[in-house]
């Protein structure tokens, strides 16, 4: 968990390694300011965070308080994108990187659990319900909608970036990815004054993902950096990418895109 201030974003990113989850989210509850730390529980395998102010413990992937004084609190989620570090230098070159000089003795270029993220059979703790649809380690993006659920495939963005309209939970949204830069992010179709856009894929450029119908451009967070509605982000959703085993027992009524 890094625990840290971008802008005026006070937040916390937190990544579990047993369900290949990254999620980032405010730190500031009910109006007090606080910082999270790894309680060392699991739920389904999936990391519980705790925040210091109360002691509350969060499921990471459930995104609400599960215990203590914040019990069924919900996260309010920040922008992430997760992908490799040559698509990152290429969308954000002046970006700046965490150090691993934290004050802490610990190697953080070891990965801990052996062949865990190449060996698709191997899970270490049982989860429930299973969902065998797709192979366990398949890495998808899943998003939640007013309590309807559904899940992206990487393999549905092959052949470069690609964009895909789509209505979860009575919420027009739109998801751009691409297999081959590996990313995938969802925000929500309207524009900030409530117009639903229509959105084609923009290959080869670095920054730009996305054009909507009124020839606005768009960064991989759904940020317009050209055209009219330059400034305006279009809206986030609750969304993140995780293994396949992990999001079928967390949302396991889950449809997948084809």
């Amino acid at each position: 968990i890094i625990n840290d201030k971008v802008g005026n974003k006070i937040l916390a990113v937190t990544y579990c390694p047993l369900t290949g989850s990254a999620i980032g989210w405010n730190r500031v509850i009910s109006g007090q300011e606080t910082t999270f730390g790894v309680s060392g529980l699991l739920y389904n395998t999936n990391l519980i965070p705790y925040d210091r102010a109360t002691g509350s413990n969060w499921s990471q992937m459930l995104l609400e308080s599960v215990n203590g004084q914040n019990i069924n609190k919900e996260i309010q989620l920040y922008r992430v994108v997760e992908t490799t570090w040559a698509t990152w230098k290429e969308m954000f070159p002046q970006s700046k990187v965490v150090s691993t000089n934290t004050g802490y003795s610990r190697n953080y270029q070891n990965f801990p659990y052996g062949d865990y993220r190449t060996n698709n059979d191997n899970i270490l703790f049982p989860v429930k319900p299973e969902d065998n649809r797709l192979p366990k380690k398949e890495r998808v993006l899943g998003i939640v909608v007013n309590g309807t659920s559904k899940a992206y495939r990487f393999s549905s963005f092959a052949g470069g970036t690609s964009v895909v309209s789509d209505n979860v939970g009575g919420e027009d949204i739109v998801v751009v990815g691409s297999k081959n830069k590996n990313f995938l992010a969802a925000y929500k179709s309207k524009s900030s004054d409530n117009k639903i856009l229509e959105f084609t894929a923009v290959q080869n450029d670095s920054v730009i993902v996305m054009e909507d119908n009124e020839g606005n451009k768009y960064n991989v967070f759904g940020e317009v950096v050209s055209g009219n509605r330059t400034g305006q982000m279009l809206g986030t959703t609750s969304s993140f990418i995780a293994y396949w085993f992990a999001w079928g027992a967390f949302y396991h009524n889950s449809t997948i895109y084809q």
